[in-house]
């Protein structure tokens, strides 16, 4: 494999990554980086080792969107091991504590309704949560119990797939931002009268992007080989779903590289509605922006 010969500033837009097991998101993030080059570069939303699936990277200016594709909602496939509980909630810990209770599927599908719309979660112990400067699972490894608040979090649709036995269950779950699945397995099997921990997981939605999209580092080796890996990269306005566009007129786009608000015209009735608007020139990003006070105002510029 070889990397990207294209020069680094001009490396701008999303990478999405089927990252394989094994790696952590800023391992993958580094591997990625290599064959694609750029200056800038990270990830919107941290994987496990153990969790397969979507990491969207970021490369140059798209980097300024990675917290509208954090905010997004999610969605997993998951495996619990019944009877047994992990000091990491997944399958890479060591074993804390253990049950001989193998809940039924009966039992499971009357249990997972409680846990769908607005709940409240603690994060695990080992997570990237911050505590006073410190992330959690830092406090952990060094043996230390971290303090974490519970928090609400958001979970739209959630539902059991298959049970191949007694010993796993197979789910489903679509939910929103900061919901940690280790902690949905961990809190499902205690309501059900026994442990369990979190086996395998793949993430196969963030936002707007959908495993159909994504590419796989060993063919991004393969594209860079062919000194083409800068083709998996989608365009910055891929992150932002059905956020409008706005073309904008050449004095337009200037005012707004500048700072500079541009007068919203009669034409742009329909943008009036809207939070915030991609404003482009001649196809190239220019600013995301917001319709106030009868202009359209920067939220965020981009540079190139």
């Amino acid at each position: 494999m070889k990397p990207n010969t294209e020069p680094q500033s001009l490396i701008h837009g999303w990478l999405v990554l089927d990252k394989q097991q094994g790696l952590t998101s800023t391992q993958a993030l580094g591997k990625a980086r290599r064959l694609l080059g750029g200056k800038k570069a990270g990830h919107g939303g941290t994987l496990d080792p153990l969790a397969t699936g979507i990491l969207p990277l970021a490369f140059g200016e798209a980097t300024k969107l990675i917290s509208y594709i954090m905010d997004g909602d999610k969605e997993y496939e998951f495996t619990i091991r019944w009877g047994e509980q992990r000091d990491t909630d997944d399958a890479e810990g060591k074993i804390v504590a253990t049950s001989d209770v193998r809940p039924s599927e009966e039992n499971i599908r009357a249990a997972l309704p409680a846990f769908v719309g607005e709940i409240t979660q603690t994060p695990p112990a080992y997570s990237a949560v911050k505590l006073d400067g410190a992330r959690a699972y830092d406090i952990a490894r060094a043996g230390g119990t971290p303090d974490i608040k519970p928090r609400q979090v958001h979970i739209y649709n959630f539902e059991l797939v298959a049970t191949p036995n007694p010993d796993k269950t197979l789910f489903k779950v679509h939910c929103g931002k900061g919901m940690y699945v280790r902690s949905l397995a961990r809190d499902l099997a205690k309501v059900l009268g026994t442990c369990g921990t979190i086996v395998k997981l793949r993430r196969t939605r963030v936002g707007p992007f959908a495993l159909a999209q994504a590419v796989s580092l060993e063919d991004l080796g393969k594209r860079a080989a062919e000194n083409a890996a800068a083709t998996a990269l989608l365009d910055l306005r891929a992150a932002l779903g059905g956020v409008p566009a706005l073309v904008l007129l050449p004095a337009e786009a200037q005012r707004l590289r500048t700072g500079l608000g541009v007068l919203i015209r009669p034409q742009h009735g329909a943008l009036l509605e809207q939070p915030m608007i991609f404003a482009e020139h001649q196809g190239v990003p220019v600013a995301l922006v917001e319709p106030k006070a009868g202009e359209f105002r920067v939220l965020r510029g981009f540079h190139f």
